[in-house]
């Protein structure tokens, strides 16, 4: 059987130790109260129900059994709502562990080793197996550690030779759910892979429909899909019998202790060397001897789960490592890009896994309120450059410096609030047209439409159903890749800012739409510092300067039409 908490997890979710402590003490009360109902009930059924007493003379017992009944039920109550509590403290805390790692430690890289499906499945459904673990696994443990206890102490003050029988029959069942654990934990391994693997295939055949249909490729995925369903099936069921074999035998345990209690009382009882009531509070307490620990049985599942959850998710969080030492802080000023130069000096950078570097040595310098156009083939590196920039990513060799400045001594959110970005391939995010242009910048309704009419937008979103009101994105009103890409060159232009990163702004699009995409380009770049990023010379007559990038190499030419240059 698996630790009863995982100690990584235990030190990254210190918010929902009180809830948890709360749990335990609960508990503790809850063990007290079981014996208390055991011994009252006992008491009133020798000496009322067997004994011939009046229900009057017992008013005493009776209300006081009713007292612990009260009690008992709501300690249970408060016993599972502080472990509900913690258990959505920590679901809470690790998934924004894992977004901020990915989003904001290492924005703009992909996973090396995940697909995006797997980091869902691990974000979503993973961190969701936590609350059965925290909720349910971890408080029943204590349960399990805290009722045996006093339940012995109990049955060891009215008949010794009992509670010698339970207590050689406890370490008998937690051996065996020892044996049962390390089955479970590698099954639950195989089943979360399974799981992972058949979210990532599912997640590329929704996002790739268009392709799969033109390539006639339908078929062959739903066989892929049902071939991966199967996978899983089979993990499951697995998983299932082992539960069921499981709980077999715990009950079978319980079942054998409790016969032997139960033979043992009758024996005593016949010799004399027992009275009634103490026999029935043996026989009462026996059954809550062993309740906890079958249910300890019947949660393990739940907390395999949740542990193999909890090393894909640390697995993912390991794999993306901070760009910075976030304990660095700010060293130095923020300097201004429409002053400073930013200068690459002798930059090279290679991504993890890759056999050679995609930049070499690149020198290179954005004088302020010029624009730079970078150009090359795919792969040489020119994105790279970009997500330098950024911040995204930090050289493996040389340094990216404004002013004098290394980037990597600035406060990363600082910096970027300095830079406008326009990726190859913008998001629009599920919400309306002013939340989409105003990402990230608090500005008005008025200032919206002046970006949008600057962008050359204004008018196919005044057409839109509700404006610049009208819902867009993932679950709103699709829109066609060139006006995706002007609500993306809005954002540009209500956020203002003195450095811009342009990355292949009319690539993917139609001659009229990227001819109309070039005009917004030559009102946007003018007394800004630009690092455009093109696959061709069609926008060569906005840069200052172009850039040939070819793999691992950088040549700076004179302005003007692109001249092919020999890595």
């Amino acid at each position: 059987m698996p630790a009863p908490i995982d100690r990584r997890l235990a030190r990254q979710t210190a918010a929902a130790r009180a809830p948890f402590a709360t749990a335990g003490v609960l508990g503790a009360v809850e063990a007290g109260l079981i014996v208390a109902q055991a011994v009252l009930l006992a008491q009133l059924i020798a000496q009322g129900g067997l004994g011939g007493r009046s229900l009057s003379t017992l008013r005493g017992p009776l209300i006081a059994l009713a007292a612990v009944l009260a009690a008992r039920a709501a300690v249970r109550a408060g016993f599972e709502l502080s472990g509900r509590i913690g258990a959505t403290r920590v679901m809470s805390e690790l998934r924004g562990r894992l977004v901020a790692r990915l989003l904001l430690d290492r924005p703009g890289l992909r996973p090396e080793h995940s697909r995006t499906g797997e980091l869902a499945a691990s974000a979503v459904g993973g961190v969701d197996a936590l609350e059965a673990y925290f909720a349910g696994y971890l408080p029943q443990l204590v349960l399990a550690a805290v009722v045996p206890v006093a339940v012995l102490g109990g049955v060891a003050r009215y008949d010794p030779l009992a509670a010698a029988i339970l207590a050689g029959t406890v370490p008998i069942l937690i051996g065996f759910m020892i044996l049962v654990g390390k089955g479970t934990e590698a099954q639950t391994r195989r089943r979360h892979g399974a799981l992972a693997l058949l979210s990532a295939h599912f997640l590329d055949v929704v996002t790739g429909l268009e392709t799969l249909r033109s390539y006639r490729r339908e078929a062959a995925q739903r066989r892929t899909l049902a071939a991966v369903g199967e996978r899983y099936r089979r993990e499951t069921m697995g998983t299932l019998r082992i539960a069921f074999m499981s709980a077999l035998v715990l009950e079978l345990c319980a079942m054998i202790g409790t016969a032997l209690v139960a033979a043992t009382i009758g024996v005593e009882l016949c010799a004399g060397a027992l009275t009634l009531q103490a026999g029935l509070a043996v026989l009462l307490l026996t059954p809550e001897l062993y309740g906890p620990l079958r249910e300890v049985g019947q949660q393990f599942h739940a907390g395999a789960d949740a542990a193999a959850a909890a090393q894909r998710i640390f697995a993912a969080i390991d794999a993306h490592p901070p760009a910075r030492d976030a304990r660095q802080g700010v060293v130095a000023p923020v300097p201004d890009p429409r002053r400073d130069a930013v200068r690459f000096e002798a930059v090279s950078f290679a991504y993890p896994g890759d056999r050679g570097p995609v930049l070499d040595g690149l020198d290179l310098t954005l004088a302020p309120g010029s624009t730079t156009m970078m150009a090359g083939p795919s792969g040489a590196g020119k994105s790279t450059v970009a997500r330098l920039l950024l911040g995204f990513a930090t050289p493996t060799a040389g340094r990216v410096r404004c002013g004098g400045v290394d980037l990597s001594e600035l406060d990363p959110a600082a910096w970027r609030s300095q830079l406008a970005w326009l990726p190859q391939h913008p998001t629009l995010f599920s919400g309306t047209v002013a939340d989409n242009v105003r990402l990230g910048v608090a500005a008005d309704d008025a200032a919206v439409e002046a970006a949008l009419a600057a962008a050359g937008a204004l008018e196919f979103v005044a057409a839109l159903p509700q404006g610049v009101q009208t819902q867009i994105g993932e679950s709103g009103r699709r829109v066609s890749a060139g006006q995706r890409q002007r609500i993306a060159l809005a954002r540009l232009f209500v956020r203002d800012a003195p450095l811009l990163v342009l990355d292949e702004p009319t690539a993917h699009l139609d001659r009229d739409t990227a001819d109309a995409i070039h005009e917004t380009l030559a009102r946007l770049v003018v007394g800004r510092t630009v690092l455009l990023i093109a696959h061709d010379d069609s926008l060569a007559d906005l840069a200052d300067r172009i850039v040939r990038v070819d793999p691992g190499h950088a040549r700076v030419l004179a302005g003007g039409p692109l001249v092919e240059v020999a890595a």
